[in-house]
């Protein structure tokens, strides 16, 4: 079968004959200018001029990022709960939205909701924007009649996620930006300065101090085989990312290891179960079955320690085992999770109980940054400063030596 041609942007003027000689300009999408001209024949439009359209020099066309998806939820709730049709609705968002990208993923929604499938089934067909989670719950709001108060629960619910990441990734980015400096002066340091006092050591002729001795040893190699380094560096860099994409062992190793790291640790643990309360929460409130539900519950952790903890529990729970007992019985959830979502199963009131754990944790991951943000700062200057510190008092100590002998 012949590959299928990619549309094309053609532009055109064309000529009306109706009382008398008009022209204007408009364009159209076709894979071909024949098929374009085709299609305007059949419209009853006299060509003068076509064309293909030039490309604009900077383009609108961006990724679609996950608070696109969000904004675009919560457009679609008040426009569905104003009375406006689906098509018209999701039209009108890709008309509004400066990312280009967004704007003809609206449109191609907007096509397929009036070719007659449910949106639903329209956002299933585009599964790196629309998780199953978001089509399960416009599923849930289509049958039930409230798609409006769904979509703007899923915009809710994803907001809050997007939320936490940005947290989580705010308190990681810090020490690793202070850790890359580090390394990027003590190299500058090794290469550029170090030497200067090596030659003034050259001319004393006593023995320098260890340290000394130590610093000046590893300028000379640094500076004698600097690609040596970088080649391993790189090596090592390419290995790891390489391994760690490939390997789900590795990558269950990583986060098994940062969740139990001083400081990240239990931020990324506070965050994984934020994530999985307020997860389940929303797919009880929208009636998907649990045992279906689970699989987007562990991705939505952001940790595989807890994603297979989940998978563990959806096993359990398919069995007929309670929540609550198959939760205890991967050791990764808190005593307070237990009880809380033991109370609910008890009193029907799960949903409620989760929605709580979810507002505690989200509190305890925004109080853990701050605190972590607030201890980071000092802690980091101080690495520098020691780092920075041990070279420049190495270069002195011969200096200080002399100057007690005379």
């Amino acid at each position: 079968m012949a590959a299928k041609k990619q549309k094309k942007i053609i532009e055109f003027i064309w000529e009306g004959v109706n009382q008398q000689r008009v022209k204007a300009g408009g364009d159209l999408e076709a894979p071909t200018l024949a098929q374009a001209r085709a299609l305007l024949r059949q419209r009853g439009i006299r060509v003068t001029k076509i064309k293909r359209k030039a490309k604009p020099l900077f383009s609108n066309v961006k990724a679609i990022k996950p608070v696109d998806i969000s904004f675009a939820s919560r457009q679609m709730a008040t426009m569905i709960s104003a009375g406006i049709p689906i098509a018209q609705t999701l039209r009108a968002i890709g008309k509004g939205h400066e990312n280009g990208s967004m704007e003809k993923l609206m449109l191609d929604l907007s096509r397929d909701v009036e070719s007659g499938n449910a949106l639903s089934v329209s956002l299933a067909k585009h599964p790196q924007h629309f998780n199953r989670l978001f089509t399960s719950l416009t599923e849930a709001g289509e049958e039930s009649g409230k798609l409006d108060t769904m979509l703007d629960r899923v915009a809710t619910y994803n907001e809050k996620l997007e939320a936490i990441k940005s947290k989580v990734k705010s308190a990681m980015m810090y020490p690793i930006i202070v850790l890359f400096i580090s390394v990027i002066v003590s190299v500058l340091l090794l290469l550029f300065v170090i030497p200067q006092f090596e030659v003034l050591f050259q001319g004393v002729g006593a023995d320098l101090p260890t340290l000394t001795r130590v610093i000046v040893d590893m300028s000379q190699w640094l500076q004698s085989r600097w690609y040596v380094f970088l080649a391993v560096v790189i090596v090592i860099v390419s290995v790891f990312m390489y391994t760690y994409k490939r390997s789900e062992k590795m990558q269950f190793a990583m986060d098994k290891l940062l969740i139990r790291l001083p400081g990240i640790g239990p931020v990324l643990k506070k965050s994984a179960l934020a994530r999985f309360s307020r997860t389940l929460a929303i797919i009880f409130s929208a009636g998907v079955p649990l045992v279906d539900g689970m699989k987007t519950v562990g991705a939505s952790t952001g940790n595989r320690v807890y994603q297979k903890a989940v998978e563990d529990v959806r096993n359990d729970v398919s069995t007929g085992r309670s929540l609550e007992n198959s939760m205890a019985a991967t050791k990764v959830f808190p005593n307070m999770m237990l009880q809380m979502v033991s109370s609910g199963e008890e009193s029907g009131e799960l949903e409620l109980m989760l929605d709580k754990v979810a507002e505690f944790y989200e509190r305890e991951v925004d109080d853990a940054v701050d605190a972590m943000a607030s201890i980071i700062e000092p802690v980091m200057i101080v690495f520098l400063g020691t780092i920075i510190g041990t070279m420049v008092l190495a270069m002195y100590m011969p200096i200080f030596k002399m100057a007690s002998v005379f």
